[in-house]
């Protein structure tokens, strides 16, 4: 019986080079599924032949016209990742095509990510190994490089998901007060770690450290805006590890430029990345990853693990073991 063919989508120009984002699919792949780029499932197209699913990796875009070119058999689209917000699922949901993704997984990686971009904002630390390195560091100094206290102070939390939840029970480690935002209440969150739920405009005037971790959506995006950073507090920090058009990139350059908040941790951007020019890569208050929330050895081996599992139980036709509400 012949493999089911599997479409790899790769928004990296490496065709369907999956050991060089991991090589674990590769491996996982071997003997139950034909890996083919997108450029030989349109010539087995071409020549007549099927696909029967597509593997999404580094947030390639999953759109109607690329499901049409692909053909009428794809039966599951399996996503590298928890965010689907580039792929249409309307447009999947009306071709039958049933979608996967990695929840949970990767929570409490992406919970001690965003934690280590508020506690590298807050002490400085990028610039403190810049200059430890330098030939500056020639004597101790009580009043060199001087950061923001953590401890006793208030963070608030956009999105009290299960990755909000994780946020917020580190910030209990350092004795912070716990404010959210959320579309919902979440009763676990408020029990285990003394959160409490306020409208955004609380949030963002009462915090020291605002961490974004809602999905994006039409409604979220530009959430934070200019108005959104006249709320806060000049010594506020912001800390963006949810998705880059939840900020209004040209507002938050705005506002560090003019002082309107301290600084910013960022793992995500709109556009990502970056343009080379763009003023915030010169940004000394401003410290930078490039997307590597949920980057860690082990998370990506269980993402790899949940992905196949998800992409063969929809080759099979049965229910998926993780799939975005929609």
């Amino acid at each position: 019986m012949a493999l089911p063919v599997v479409c790899v989508v790769n928004n990296l120009d490496r065709n369907d080079d999956l050991d060089s984002v991991d090589p674990a699919i590769a491996k996982m792949l071997e003997g139950k599924a034909k890996r083919v780029s997108l450029k030989e499932a349109l010539e087995i197209r071409a020549g007549g032949g099927d696909i029967d699913g597509v593997l999404t990796l580094c947030h390639a875009h999953v759109d109607g016209d690329l499901l049409d070119s692909l053909g009428s058999k794809v039966k599951v689209v399996s996503n590298y990742g928890v965010g689907v917000d580039h792929i249409d699922l309307p447009a999947c949901t009306v071709r039958s095509v049933v979608v996967g993704h990695t929840p949970n997984v990767l929570n409490e990686a992406v919970a001690d990510f965003a934690f280590t971009l508020l506690l590298a904002a807050a002490r400085r630390i990028v610039k403190a190994d810049k200059y430890a390195r330098s030939e500056e560091y020639k004597a101790y100094s009580n009043m060199v490089l001087l950061g923001k206290a953590v401890h006793g102070t208030t963070m608030g939390i956009v999105g009290m998901g299960r990755i909000g939840t994780g946020i917020a029970q580190r910030g209990i480690g350092f004795g912070m007060k716990i404010l959210y935002h959320n579309r919902s209440r979440n009763e676990n969150a408020e029990k285990t770690t003394g959160a409490v739920k306020v409208p955004l405009d609380e949030l963002l005037e009462q915090s020291d450290y605002i961490v974004l971790i809602c999905p994006s959506t039409p409604e979220t995006r530009h959430l934070i805006n200019s108005a959104a950073f006249k709320k806060m507090k000049n010594t506020a920090t912001l800390v963006n590890v949810a998705r880059g058009p939840v900020v209004d990139t040209e507002a938050l350059t705005q506002a560090l430029k003019d002082g309107e908040i301290d600084s910013a941790g960022l793992d995500v951007f709109d556009p990502e990345p970056l343009p080379r020019d763009h003023p915030l890569n010169s940004m000394e208050n401003v410290i930078m990853a490039p997307h590597r929330g949920s980057a860690t050895a082990e998370t990506r081996r269980a993402m790899a693990e949940v992905m196949m599992e998800n992409l063969l139980l929809g080759l099979a036709g049965k229910p998926l073991i993780a799939s975005p509400s929609y």
